[in-house]
């Protein structure tokens, strides 16, 4: 039996590959001082029906639960996040930073790149109006980016702005009604063809090609520049009118981060959303953030070969030379792990020789064997590495295991 499509297995090279990536992200986002927050997996349907955009409301997993709820599976964190502010917003010094690797579950059409569950590191900064907020999350996504092994000659930030978009409609005099679909048809204009984005668009089109192609003068892209150019990050990053991400709550500047041979999907996205808490019933917060995905970015390190998991070596095999289990020599495996060392032995009578085998193939450091030296308060070694066997008192055994670390 295979899992549903979309989803995933971990066997342990894929977990030990999904962890260490996990762990790159926390170390990268706890240098920038945010904390770590984590939400339920399941919320009321109703908790994105209020801004996440009609795309995603018709990818969500919902069901009527045995309490009568209409609940639904995450598909994206921020409504989860906006919640939790607004419950408990006056409790916590301005701004806010956290971040989060939630799973998430869309259903949609399973391909590369994208699978009807991830995982999505989340980075946000709540109660910070300033551009400031927004041009710390693009420096957090390059960095994090960086600290893999990519460089400017493999992505490209494309930075643009909700605000600029909104004031063009609002001089067309287009009604606000309106803007969501349009914001949709802009959204794909790399993706569907150009026949069916003018149609659309409709009179609005031709202006709007020529805006993207040429992208005017216009002064909060310049102060986002100009962060970026301060922190010698300016060559990762450029102006794209044609990034306004689908998602119905974006109120500015908003990106998304592409390889730059064009083989993946984004690799991450985000943006401001002020907007947004003050649905929940509670203050006008300013609010912004991204997302990056487990998929994209596995897939282009995996091809890139630069995060390469190893396992722990197996500190010490423990071997019965008799096969037969002796206390001593199993209460001396309790105190090794309680000292932090892996141990193993074999669960079953085994000639020395098989177990040696299982210690190699285990690749241990160490083979500790249980004779009748124990009992006199000695243990006796093979460094599997050197084939040397010696023979130490055991109150030195920690302390020795602990140096060949």
């Amino acid at each position: 039996m295979q899992p549903l499509p979309g989803f995933r297995d971990f066997y342990p090279p894929d977990f030990a590959f999904r962890q260490l990536l996990f762990s790159r992200w926390r170390e990268i986002c706890r240098r920038f001082n945010f904390v770590e927050y984590e939400g339920p997996v399941l919320e009321s349907l109703e908790l994105y029906q209020k801004k996440s955009g009609e795309e995603i409301l018709n990818q969500i997993y919902h069901f009527l639960d045995k309490g009568n709820r209409i609940v639904a599976l995450r598909p994206e964190m921020t409504p989860t996040l906006a919640r939790m502010i607004e419950a408990h917003y006056k409790e916590y010094k301005k701004p806010i930073k956290w971040f989060s690797i939630p799973q998430l579950f869309r259903y949609e059409r399973a391909q590369k790149g994208r699978l009807r569950e991830h995982f999505q590191l989340n980075c946000d900064i709540i109660g910070e109006a300033d551009l400031e907020a927004d041009i710390e999350l693009i420096n957090l996504a390059i960095d994090i980016l960086r600290s893999f092994g990519l460089g400017k000659e493999d992505f490209i930030v494309r930075i643009s702005d909700r605000q600029f978009w909104s004031e063009f409609l609002t001089k067309k005099g287009v009604a606000i009604e309106e803007w969501y679909q349009f914001f949709q048809a802009i959204d794909k204009i790399e993706r569907d063809p150009k026949e069916e984005i003018e149609r659309r668009l409709g009179g609005l089109a031709q202006e709007v090609f020529e805006l993207i192609e040429k992208p005017c003068y216009w002064e909060r892209f310049e102060v986002v520049l100009e962060g970026l150019r301060h922190r010698k990050l300016e060559e990762y990053a450029k102006i794209d009118l044609r990034i306004v991400r689908g998602l119905a709550y974006y109120t500015g500047v908003v990106y998304e981060i592409f390889d730059k041979a064009g083989k993946f999907r984004a690799i991450a996205g985000g943006g401001r959303y002020d907007d947004l808490l003050k649905l929940f019933g509670g203050e006008d917060i300013p609010a912004v953030g991204f997302g990056m995905g487990d998929v994209v970015l596995g897939e282009i390190l995996k091809e890139k070969k630069l995060l390469e998991p190893s396992f722990p070596r197996l500190d010490v095999y423990v071997v019965f030379p008799e096969g037969k289990k002796n206390p001593l020599g199993l209460l001396l495996i309790e105190q090794l792990r309680s000292s932090g060392f892996s141990v193993e032995f074999s669960f079953h009578p085994l000639k020395m020789k098989k177990q040696l085998a299982q210690a190699q193939s285990l690749n241990a450091r160490f083979a500790l064997f249980v004779t009748e030296k124990l009992a006199e308060g000695f243990v006796e070694l093979k460094n599997m590495d050197e084939r040397k066997q010696f023979v130490i008192p055991v109150e030195q055994l920690v302390g020795f295991l602990e140096k060949k670390e």
